[in-house]
């Protein structure tokens, strides 16, 4: 049984690294357990570790839902200076979405739910499993 997913991301400086991740994701990290690694849980379940070492080739993307990918876009290219991207949509794909890559080539990308009660939906049974 699967009850949970962790992925790992490399940065060649987790100083930077960590800061970077902290203005992706709006927050610090969620664990720090030893130098040079730091994990969010994204969540519930779901974690996301950055970890100083030798860089990938071909990882990714790790997709993240959002409510509206235009403003994200708009806010990640601002505030992290990154290219901006294009955003994606297909007729039998039920999000739109778009891929971007950090500083270090791990590729990350965002993606919104075209149907909005479907989206509502999802947003709630997540909830509920963190609630009490």
């Amino acid at each position: 049984m699967i009850f949970e997913i962790t992925t790992q991301v490399r940065v060649s400086s987790i100083t930077e690294g960590q800061k970077w991740y902290e203005i992706l994701l709006n927050k610090k990290p969620d664990f720090i357990p030893h130098e040079g690694f730091a994990e969010w849980e994204l969540i519930p379940g779901c974690w996301l570790q950055v970890a100083e070492g030798p860089l990938t080739d071909g990882n990714g993307p790790i997709r993240l839902g959002v409510t509206n990918i235009e403003t994200e876009r708009k806010r990640l290219v601002e505030e992290l200076k990154i290219d901006s991207f294009e955003i994606h949509s297909r007729p039998e794909v039920p999000v739109k979405w778009g891929t971007f890559t950090d500083p270090w080539g791990n590729r990350l990308g965002l993606f919104e739910y075209l149907d909005k009660r479907e989206e509502q939906e999802r947003i709630k049974t997540i909830i509920k499993t963190i609630e009490p």
